[in-house]
């Protein structure tokens, strides 16, 4: 106990002006690429991507909240993304390529502007501790950013097995495959509210026929350009499909608050040129934004523990290195 207090006041960060929802912020990885650090249930684990070393392309791994036991949990091959605990913590499941080949996959073509690829992922399942990993859908295009609804039985994801970034959901076997979104854009980043009725994601629809041609262009190269995105939700059905905020820039990576009445959510739009990403809690009805963030490098990928007491989310801020992302965790404040 003494050895992790110890190490807990060693990566203590202190909070940006301003920050007044976050106390005793801990930064628990130090150096390289690090994100997408999501809970078990217990609240004990998260599960995140991190550049692998010996690859340099993205794998997952598990460590506890204190930052302590890291270890990997898929396989080496390939590039992994969006773990996600599920059966009371027994089980995992993530996207990967591995099915594609041991390689990692190359990077996107900058040269179109700044661009996502998208590869051709699968979403496997496995044991805790990575054994036993087994493909639960089987499409050779896009299939990742997948979360577990609050009972247990459902994944929802984003696909491209359509044609188009849609959003789906599907048992944990993979089974009872159902399309909940359908107009043309990006629909991704899905997450369940608290009670599972409700589904908050990121999206953008093009408007004019430029941008649906760019779009589609993109599209067949398996790539896309998320620089505007807005805040979505949905009821667990894909019904009442509607906007949460027009702020304009990339605003992504959406959660909500425990009390299901609030979302969390990075987004650049005071700058959309800028790599300046902070967190903002806003109403499910797009009224009373606040911002949590201020540190002025990238704050994102934001989710609160089961029990709501502690917030953990991937940032730039405190780097050895430009650019390098690590998982911090605080204690969340909610009235200062």
């Amino acid at each position: 106990m003494l050895r992790i207090l110890l190490a807990a006041l060693l990566q203590a960060v202190p909070a940006d002006s301003g920050e007044v929802h976050l106390q005793n912020i801990r930064q628990l990885t130090f150096g390289g690429q690090n994100a997408e650090a999501y809970f078990s249930r217990s609240g004990r684990q998260l599960i995140f991507q991190r550049q692998a070393s010996d690859t340099g392309c993205d794998q997952e791994f598990v460590m506890n909240i204190e930052g302590t036991g890291l270890h990997r949990v898929s396989n080496g091959r390939g590039r992994t993304t969006c773990g996600y605990f599920f059966d009371d913590d027994r089980r995992i499941f993530y996207a990967t390529t591995q099915h594609a080949g041991a390689a990692c996959p190359p990077r996107p073509d900058y040269s179109k502007g700044y661009v996502w690829a998208l590869y051709d992922y699968d979403i496997y399942v496995a044991n805790a501790d990575g054994q036993g990993a087994r493909r639960i859908t089987n499409n050779p295009r896009y299939d990742a950013e997948g979360t577990l609804s609050p009972d247990g039985t459902t994944i929802v994801f984003t696909s491209l097995r359509d044609g188009d970034l849609d959003i789906y959901a599907m048992r944990v076997d993979g089974t009872h495959l159902e399309r909940l979104t359908r107009t043309l854009g990006y629909d991704g980043g899905p997450f369940f509210s608290p009670d599972g009725k409700q589904i908050v994601y990121r999206a953008w629809h093009p408007q004019t026929a430029t941008d649906s041609g760019d779009y589609r262009s993109l599209i067949a190269q398996n790539l896309v350009r998320p620089v505007r995105m807005e805040i979505w939700v949905m009821d667990a059905d894909g019904s009442h499909q509607h906007q949460v905020t027009n702020l304009g820039g990339a605003n992504f990576a959406p959660y909500f608050h425990p009390d299901g009445k609030r979302i969390i959510f990075a987004s650049n739009y005071k700058n959309p040129r800028s790599r300046n990403f902070d967190l903002f809690l806003v109403n499910a009805d797009g009224s009373n934004l606040g911002q949590i963030t201020t540190n002025t490098e990238f704050d994102a990928f934001p989710m609160f523990s089961p029990d709501g007491r502690h917030l953990v989310w991937a940032s730039n801020r405190n780097g050895k290195v430009q650019g390098e992302t690590n998982i911090f965790i605080a204690d969340w404040i909610e009235k200062p």
